[in-house]
């Protein structure tokens, strides 16, 4: 099973920060044009800041992936556990992506799109670029594969 890289672990914890930085200026402003206490506000967004890197830590340690011979496997989920298994003759194309924030951290995510009705994509985050045009490549060259072996 293949883990992600580190880095995304400061992605995450970063996407945590800015979420109760903002749910802490919002809850501030409301307080103070309800007058009420603007400490309660203050201890909210640091319970959501400490409660959003120790579920960022945990994330990590729980995300994996590995390609096996017929499908694309992957666990992840920290409450919740969840197991995904995409046949590779259900891939309909594969993506890399790099937001602006994976950039700054030399990050990219590969996407996996699948033929089907729920959830028709699966995304790969924390890969170096390499790594994920090199999944991309690969699943792209298996799902060839698998496909002309299906086919009719």
């Amino acid at each position: 099973m293949k883990s992600l890289h580190p880095r995304i672990r400061i992605l995450w914890v970063v996407r945590a920060v800015i979420f109760a930085v903002i749910i802490g200026a919002i809850g501030t402003a409301g307080a103070q044009t309800l007058g009420a206490p603007i400490w309660i506000p203050i201890i909210f967004a640091v319970l959501l800041l400490l409660l959003g890197v120790v579920h960022s830590l945990l994330r990590y340690r729980k995300w994996g992936y590995e390609i096996r011979d017929d499908s694309l496997y992957l666990e992840r989920g920290v409450l919740t556990e969840v197991r995904t298994v995409v046949p590779l003759v259900r891939i309909q194309h594969v993506d890399s992506r790099r937001s602006a924030l994976e950039r700054t951290v030399g990050l990219a995510s590969t996407v996996v799109y699948t033929a089907g009705s729920r959830g028709a994509d699966v995304r790969i985050p924390g890969l170096e670029p390499d790594t994920a045009s090199d999944l991309r490549e690969r699943l792209k060259g298996l799902a060839i594969e698998a496909d002309g072996e299906d086919a009719v």
